[in-house]
């Protein structure tokens, strides 16, 4: 997936786990660290967007953009 669309497409993803009520963060690190799109809802299509982002590349930009590389 492309940067460009990372960001909206994980805010849409942000936004489904808060409507049912998960801890979105909590959620997305279990993602990140097993690769199980389980960890995130079906709700509003949000597990099938997780499932086409790598866990890998969605870490390497979440850390990109901390240390502002």
């Amino acid at each position: 997936m492309e940067q460009a669309e990372l960001r909206p497409t994980m805010e849409r993803i942000y936004a489904a786990l808060v409507e049912r009520g998960y801890r979105p963060i909590d959620q997305l690190v279990g993602y990140i660290l097993s690769g199980d799109p389980t960890y995130v809802t079906n709700h509003n299509g949000a597990r099938q967007m997780i499932a086409e982002i790598d866990p890998y590349e969605l870490l390497r930009d979440v850390l990109e953009d901390y240390f502002a590389v």
